[in-house]
C-alpha cells in the first residue's frame, strides 16, 4: 500500500486522546476500512494490529480510577508484537500510531492504553499466538464534540497540552542550520502522545539525519518508553515525507532507539 504520510501529518494537530464515546456502533464501511488498513499497514513483520468489535467493554479495566476509564467505546484495536524481537516496542509504537492517525483523519476518537486493560481478553480476541503479546490497545469510535468532565480532569491531571520545548529535547546541529524538513519533523515528534505525557524521547540531529533516543533505561508504568519513541518515529517520517523527503530507519542499541536518514545521506 502507498503509505498516506501527508494525510497523517495533517491529522497530527487534531489527534487527541478520547476516553468517552457515543454508543453508536461503527458503520460497516468504517469497520471494513479499518480492518483492511490494519491488515495492509505492516511496515514491520514483527508488529501488527487487530480490530475487535465484540464486547469491547470486557478489555478495559477501571484501574486508573473514574477519570481514566474508557466508556462507551464500540470497538478497540489491539497492537500486537513478537515477544522475541528486541525492537518490538518501537515497531509496535510506529505501526500503531499510523493506524491511530488514520482513524483521526476519519474523525474517529482513539486513546493509547498501555496498561489497565485485560491482556488475557485482548490476547484471545486478537488471536495472538504464544510468541506474541498485546503491547497496547486503543478504543475507537465516535466521540461527543465536547470533552466529558472526566476527560477534562484527566487532561488537566497529566497536563496533556504541555509539551517540552525543542531546546530541551534536541542536541547536535545548531538550530539555525536545521533544514525545513527537519524542523517540521522535530515539531511533529514533539506533539506525539506518550504515557502520562512523559515525553521520553530525545533527538540528536545531523544535516541529513535524526537519531531518536530514550531519556532513561529505567522501566516504569506498564507502557514501554521505547513504544512512545516508536510513536514519535512515525511523526518524524510523516512530517519529512510531507516536505518531500523520504528516508529509512536504522534500529540502534539502548539508550538510542533508531536513526532516520533521508535519501542521499551517507
Amino acid at each position: 500500500m502507498e503509505t498516506p504520510f501527508s494525510r497523517w501529518y495533517a491529522a497530527i494537530p487534531h489527534r487527541m486522546s478520547r476516553r468517552s464515546f457515543r454508543a453508536d456502533a461503527l458503520e460497516a464501511g468504517v469497520v471494513e476500512h479499518i480492518r483492511a488498513f490494519c491488515r495492509e499497514f505492516r511496515p514491520f513483520p514483527q508488529a501488527r494490529a487487530e480490530l475487535v468489535t465484540e464486547l469491547p467493554q470486557r478489555v478495559f479495566k477501571a484501574g486508573l480510577g473514574p477519570y481514566g476509564r474508557i466508556s462507551g467505546a464500540p470497538a478497540y484495536i489491539a497492537f500486537v508484537g513478537r515477544a522475541d524481537d528486541p525492537y518490538v516496542s518501537e515497531k509496535v509504537g510506529y505501526t500503531g500510531e499510523g493506524i491511530v492517525l488514520e482513524a483521526t483523519a476519519m474523525a474517529l476518537g482513539t486513546c493509547w492504553v498501555g496498561g489497565w486493560f485485560d491482556r488475557r481478553v485482548a490476547t484471545s480476541a486478537a488471536g495472538a499466538s504464544k510468541d506474541e503479546r498485546i503491547m497496547a490497545v486503543t478504543p475507537i469510535g465516535y466521540t461527543p464534540e465536547a470533552l466529558s468532565r472526566n476527560e477534562r480532569i484527566m487532561r488537566g491531571t497529566i497536563r496533556a497540552h504541555r509539551r517540552k520545548p525543542l531546546r530541551e529535547l534536541v542536541a547536535g546541529l545548531a538550530e539555525a542550520e536545521w533544514p525545513g524538513w527537519m524542523r517540521s519533523a522535530l515539531e511533529a515528534a514533539r506533539l506525539a502522545p506518550s504515557a502520562y505525557n512523559r515525553q521520553p524521547w530525545r533527538f540528536y540531529v545531523e544535516p541529513r539525519s535524526i537519531t531518536v533516543s530514550v531519556d532513561t533505561l529505567r522501566f516504569n508504568l506498564s507502557c514501554s518508553r521505547r513504544l512512545d519513541c516508536g510513536i514519535a518515529m512515525l511523526h518524524i517520517e510523516a512530517a519529512a515525507a510531507d516536505c518531500g523527503m523520504r528516508g529509512e530507519w536504522e534500529f540502534l542499541q539502548p539508550p538510542q532507539v533508531a536513526r532516520f536518514r533521508v535519501a542521499g545521506s551517507e
